[in-house]
């Protein structure tokens, strides 16, 4: 009888164990797939944060620009007429740093450049109007860009309101 009682004991254990074995095998399998998703979700996360980074650098970077697009215009629509039509009054091109320190600069160097069209229109007016454009360029990582900023600049116009 012991032996008998023995036999039993030992089959059933070994189907627990083969059960427990099976087992197992979906657990690494649950795992592997566990870590699969993970390593996903860490790459999607960098990807993530990495474009985040460039996009807000991009957005910085337009910024600065129509800043100084903003301050070239706004000082040359103050001018008065004869010193606009005077030549070399408003240089025609100019730099700029992204971010100025003192008297030391630091990041992108914005290039700039201030161009004067007569007789933009056709107009009885005409010999009485200029168009002044502020154009400004940069290099981002491999990437030239560029941004401009158009106006009109009239004998009678801003600059006589001036006290």
């Amino acid at each position: 009888m012991r032996r008998t009682e023995s036999a039993k004991m030992r089959t059933l254990p070994t189907q627990a164990n083969l059960r427990r074995r099976r087992e197992a095998g979906v657990a690494l399998v649950d795992v592997l797939f566990g870590a699969v998703i993970i390593g996903l979700m860490v790459v999607g996360l960098y990807v993530g944060f990495s474009q985040g980074f460039a996009v807000v650098q991009l957005a910085r970077e337009n910024l600065r620009a129509t800043q100084i697009l903003q301050e070239k215009m706004e000082t040359v629509r103050l001018y008065t007429w004869d010193q606009v039509n005077t030549t070399g009054f408003i240089p025609s091109t100019f730099t700029a740093p992204f971010y100025a320190v003192g008297n030391q600069t630091q990041g992108l160097t914005y290039n700039g450049r201030v161009t004067r069209r007569e007789n933009p229109v056709s107009e009885s007016y005409a010999a009485d109007l200029l168009e002044v454009t502020v154009e400004v360029t940069w290099n981002s990582g491999n990437v030239t860009r560029r941004r401009d900023m158009t106006t009109f600049i009239s004998r009678y116009g801003l600059h006589n309101y001036i006290y």
